[in-house]
This record gives C-alpha cells, sequence and structure tokens, in this order.
C-alpha cells in the first residue's frame, strides 16, 4: 500500500484533502479533520539514495492499544508525533490496505475539539518545530531545516526570494518516486539555470540523490551563490551533496552550451575542486565515470571518450597487448604482464643488466605461451581474463539524469575490447569481465618465468619452481634457448669483405712480396709467376672455387697442423689467404670460415665439419 492509496481514501470518504502547508518540507503533509483542523494523520516521504526508493511513513492518530491489540510488522511507535494517541504505519508491500483504512477510520471518529496549538515533530536526525500549527487554512510556518539534512537548526525567519519560491512551486507529485525525483529536479533547474545569489553557505548537508527539494531557503540561497562564483572560475569549499547537484546540473546540460562543454566544465571541476581537496574519492570516481558515460550517450568520438576515463582506456589497452601480443611490442606486453600480475615482476632481476632484453624475455614467453598452451579447449588469455561478453549498461544510473539523449540503435567502439550498443533504447555493453576469473594462474605463470630466467641471465637469488605452473616450461625454455642462440650469434666475430678492395690488396701484396725478396730469388720465382695457374690449379675432384695451396691450407687446418711454414712456401700472405678463401665459401658457407689473428689461421670450429665435407666433394 502506498499514502497516496490512504489519502485518496481520505478524500472519497471524509472530504479530506491532503494539505503540503511547508514549502520547505514538500515530503510533509497531514490530514486533518475538515471541522475542526486537528490532525489526523501526519504523511511523511523521503527518498533513500542507496536503495533508489522513496521511503513512507505516517504517525495516525487512532489511539496507540492498537498496538497490543492488533500486532503488525508495519505498526509500531508513531515516528515523529509524541503521546499514546498515535501510532507509526510503515507503507510497503506488507502493509495491509484494509486494516490501515480501519485504522483511518477510528482516527476520523475520534477527531472532536480545538485544533492543536503546536506540534513537535520529533525522531532521529534533526529536530522540526511548527509553531501556531495552523487549521486547514493557515499557512504560517517557521523556516527550518530538513529532518533529513546534516544542517544544524537556524530559528530565525529567513526571506524567500520570490525565483526560488516559484521554483518550489514547479515540484509535481506523480510517477515513480525516480521518476518524480528525476523529472522534477529537470524542471526546477532549467528554470533556475541562470539565477545568481550571494548568501554565504554555512552548515551541512548530507543527502543521498539530492536535488533542490532536499534544501532549505538557506541551504538553496548558499547553493546558487556558490555555484555562481564556480561559473566565474572560483572554487569555494561546500558540502559533497551540495556539489554533487551542480554535476547532476552538467550532466543535464544546465548551465552548458553543448555536449563538448559539458565535459570541458566536468574537467574543470575536477581540477578546480576535486584537486584542490574539496570533496572526496568517491566523488571522483563518479565524475570520470560519468564523464565517459555522458561521451557515449551524446555520441562524441571514441577518443573523447577514452580521454574521459584514462583508467578505463589502460586497462583495456593492457587487456589488448595480452589478447593480440603479436601485435603489440616487448614494451606493451611487458607493462601489460606488470599491470595485472603484480609489481613484482618490473622489479624483476632479469631486467637490471638489461632492461629491454628482459622485458623481451618476458613478452617472448607469454606469446608462446598464448599461441601454444591449451587447457579445455581454452589458452592462458582466456583462462586468466575470461570471454567478451555483453550484459546490460545502465549509463548514468548512479546521478540524477533527465532521458534526454538519443536513443537510436547505434554502437560505440569504445577501443578494442570494449563496445557499447543501443537496441531500442536499451544499453548493452561488449567487454571482458571487469574481474578477470583467475589472476591466479597469471601470477603462478610470471613466478615460473621469473625462476627460469634468473637462472639463465645469472641475476639474483634463486626462487623455487611450483609443480603446479610447469605448464608453462616448455615455452619458457623456447624462449631461453632462442634467447641463448641469439647471443652465441651476436658474440661471433664478423668480418666484413669489401670485394671493391681485393684488386687493390693483391696489388698491394705484390709490391710487398718483391720489395722483400732478392734480386736472385726474383730470377727463380720468376717462371713461376709466369704460369701461376698452372702451378696452383685446384684438384679436378674438388668443386671448391680455390687453388692448390688455399685447399692445401684448409687441409692442414683440419688436420690440426699450423699452415704458417706452407704459406711462407708458397709466398703467400696470411691475412690476403684469409679473406680470399673466405670470400671464396661465401656463397657456400655465409659466413667467416678462416679467422687471421697476428698473421696466424685458425679455423671457425662451427664450420670445421662443412669444410671437411666440402673437400670430399660433397657441397652444403
Amino acid at each position: 500500500m502506498e499514502l497516496a492509496e490512504l489519502a485518496a481514501y481520505a478524500e472519497e470518504k471524509y472530504h479530506i484533502r491532503e494539505q503540503r502547508r511547508w514549502s520547505d518540507f514538500p515530503g510533509f503533509s497531514v490530514l486533518c479533520d475538515p471541522r475542526t483542523g486537528r490532525w489526523i494523520a501526519l504523511l511523511m516521504r523521503q527518498w533513500d539514495g542507496e536503495r533508489g526508493v522513496m521511503i513512507e511513513r505516517c504517525d495516525l492518530k487512532c489511539g496507540s492499544l492498537v498496538l497490543r491489540d492488533t500486532p503488525r510488522p508495519w505498526l509500531g511507535a508513531p515516528l515523529r508525533m509524541q503521546g499514546t494517541k498515535w501510532v507509526g504505519v510503515a507503507f510497503d508491500e506488507s502493509t495491509e490496505p484494509d486494516l490501515v483504512r480501519a485504522l483511518f477510520d477510528r482516527a476520523a471518529g475520534a477527531s472532536g475539539g480545538k485544533a492543536l496549538s503546536a506540534g513537535i515533530l520529533s525522531g532521529s536526525g534533526a529536530t522540526i518545530v511548527l509553531e501556531s500549527v495552523p487549521s486547514a487554512g493557515g499557512t504560517s510556518y517557521k523556516d527550518t531545516p530538513l529532518p533529513f539534512s546534516g544542517s544544524s537548526y537556524r530559528p530565525e525567519r529567513e526571506a524567500l526570494p520570490e525565483r526560488l519560491r516559484r521554483m518550489r512551486r514547479l515540484y509535481e507529485y506523480g510517477g515513480t518516486p525516480r521518476e518524480e525525483r528525476v523529472t522534477n529536479f529537470y524542471r526546477q533547474a532549467k528554470f533556475m539555470e541562470d539565477y545568481e545569489d550571494d548568501a554565504p553557505w554555512t552548515g551541512g548537508f548530507v543527502c543521498y540523490y539530492p536535488t533542490y527539494h532536499d534544501m532549505n531557503t538557506g541551504q538553496l540561497r548558499g547553493y546558487f551563490a556558490w555555484r555562481t562564483k564556480v561559473r566565474r572560475g572560483e572554487y569555494l569549499p561546500i558540502p559533497v551533496s551540495a556539489a554533487c547537484i551542480y554535476l547532476y546540473e552538467l550532466l543535464n546540460g544546465i548551465g552548458a552550451s553543448s555536449p563538448e562543454d559539458t565535459l570541458r566544465q566536468l574537467t574543470a571541476f575536477e581540477a578546480g575542486f576535486l584537486d584542490a581537496g574539496y570533496g572526496n574519492e568517491s566523488m571522483r570516481r563518479n565524475l570520470r565515470r560519468w564523464k565517459m558515460e555522458f561521451a557515449v550517450l551524446s555520441d562524441l568520438s571514441a577518443e573523447t571518450a577514452r580521454a574521459a576515463a584514462p583508467h578505463l582506456s589502460e586497462y583495456d589497452s593492457g587487456l589488448a597487448a595480452l589478447r593480440d601480443p603479436d601485435a603489440h611490442s616487448d614494451a606493451e606486453v611487458f607493462a601489460a604482464l606488470c599491470r595485472f600480475g603484480g609489481k613484482k615482476t618490473a622489479l624483476s632481476p632479469v631486467l637490471a643488466a638489461d632492461a629491454a632484453r628482459g622485458a623481451h624475455l618476458f613478452a617472448e614467453v607469454w606469446r608462446r605461451a598464448r599461441s601454444g598452451y591449451r587447457w579445455n579447449g581454452c589458452d592462458p588469455f582466456t583462462l586468466c581474463f575470461g570471454k567478451r561478453t555483453s550484459r546490460p549498461w545502465f549509463p548514468l544510473s548512479n546521478a540524477l539524469v533527465y532521458p534526454r539523449f538519443p536513443s537510436s540503435d547505434r554502437e560505440f567502439v569504445f577501443d578494442d575490447t570494449r563496445l557499447y550498443r543501443c537496441r531500442g533504447g536499451v544499453w548493452a555493453e561488449d567487454s571482458y569481465p571487469a574481474d578477470p576469473p583467475d589472476l591466479n594462474r597469471l601470477k603462478g605463470f610470471l613466478h615460473q618465468a621469473e625462476a627460469k630466467l634468473r637462472r639463465h641471465v645469472g641475476a639474483g637469488r634463486s626462487l623455487r619452481e611450483k609443480r603446479e605452473d610447469a605448464w608453462a616450461d616448455p615455452f619458457i625454455d623456447a624462449a631461453v634457448a632462442e634467447d641463448a642462440a641469439a647471443l652465441r650469434e651476436a658474440r661471433r666475430p664478423k668480418i666484413t669483405i669489401d670485394l671493391s678492395d681485393l684488386e687493390r690488396i693483391r696489388s698491394d701484396a705484390a709490391v710487398t712480396r718483391d720489395s722483400l725478396l732478392t734480386e736472385e730469388e726474383l730470377r727463380e720465382a720468376s717462371p713461376s709467376f709466369e704460369v701461376p695457374a698452372a702451378a696452383d690449379a685446384a684438384p679436378e675432384d674438388t668443386p671448391l672455387p680455390l687453388d692448390a695451396a688455399q685447399i692445401d691450407v684448409l687441409r692442414a687446418l683440419l688436420r690440426g697442423e699450423r699452415p704458417e711454414a706452407l704459406i711462407r712456401e708458397r709466398h703467400m700472405l696470411p691475412s690476403l689467404t684469409a679473406d680470399m678463401i673466405n670470400e671464396a665459401l661465401f656463397d657456400d658457407i655465409g659466413d667467416t670460415v678462416l679467422i687471421c689473428e697476428d698473421d696466424k689461421l685458425s679455423l671457425v670450429e662451427d664450420y670445421r665439419d662443412d669444410l671437411a665435407l666440402m673437400l670430399e666433394g660433397v657441397r652444403p
């Protein structure tokens, strides 16, 4: 049963009309005997912001004996009135309409005598004192704070500006409690959009889902004076509940020229009010959520929505990097692992000597596991973070915002992992779970990688590997093997041969040789230089592009002998011999096979077997 049903019953049967006498307390009304003016019932309505419902109570003058004769869970002591003639009624699903009507009949029948000269409404919170409580036609009252606000009582009468008086008269009852609250707030806010005041704010104010309706005259004037300064860029302290009304105004487009201007002013509020130490972190969280949701509802750009919610954008960026690691850099994948796996990974000793190498190792381990591991058909990313699913989305549901946004069917792609979809005016969100289902699996994976990578790079103390995380071992070992091979390759000496200089090298070598020979040696040697092709021709059974002397040098080295005497005997230079052999075999081997250090030749051991086969006529 609702209070409206009791009021309708009183008017239909007794011609008693509900009287809303106090503009400062629109949630309070009375039912009075039309002959005597005596109160029969005090009706009370209060919005519960935490639950999003209207709480309805009634103090009924039917005598407290009914508490003994008719015990009910919704029937008890009066909430505001005092004395044995009053009982309290809670209106909810369990309230029995027939019994409530019978109790009202008793109260109406017992009414008589002169009107009450004063009434005291007391209970939890502040106290309302009504002086010279009038009969049905009276209108005088003393302006006092709301019973559910945190304001201190101010006994002096405050003047009510005409604009505020007209604003209060705009309030209309009807519809669901939330619809009534939102619709009236929007109507009154539009009416007060350009209003300014200069009365200072004093006292406190605590209210869930606050509106102008919850403020007394002094609080209203103080709020609008504060808002006047905020619009000029001056942010002063005020209770959080009052500041929320300003945010509600902006979200409703009050005081803003466009959706972009709304976001600009919301951002300015965060910098000017919250960053100054006013408000609290709960307000900051709500503000950032509202900014993003407002951007989506207003169909602004995805960049604008992401800028409004950087924490959400960073979260999604981490998910995208771990879901598609091959499409992201080592730094991006490693940062995502640190974000979801804990700060220990970011401080890993594996990164101490070479941060880039360490980040690559962790990222490569995840890439291999992401593509190679399956458990019950799921890869590691899905096991840790779940699947992207669609769920109902209620934008701005924890704010008082009038439904004035476009309701056409559309999609809003927030980023690579999050999408919002409107169908028939109903919104849904496609995204991964806000609470990942199994981050412990990721943390175990990183611990196992940490233990093996520390051993590989020789950094930090040893960590004990865990049997339950051994599923990650093949992928860690593969990354370690690849890194070890890359290190060996990087440490191998590289000789760059400029083929354009070979002719010059040969010419210079000949000059150097001739300068070292005596005249007699030149005469003896001259015949051999006249027919070098016949003397140095390669054996016919060896398919290598080498002459006989070069092949003899290779065979000596393969037998473990030193070829220096052979080189001197053939009047060759060690360095030139190494260069010519390396050049001749480069197409087959693809690398340097001889190294010359201090005029001493040595084989690159990795190619010993290849050279032996080639000398036997087997090409690689």
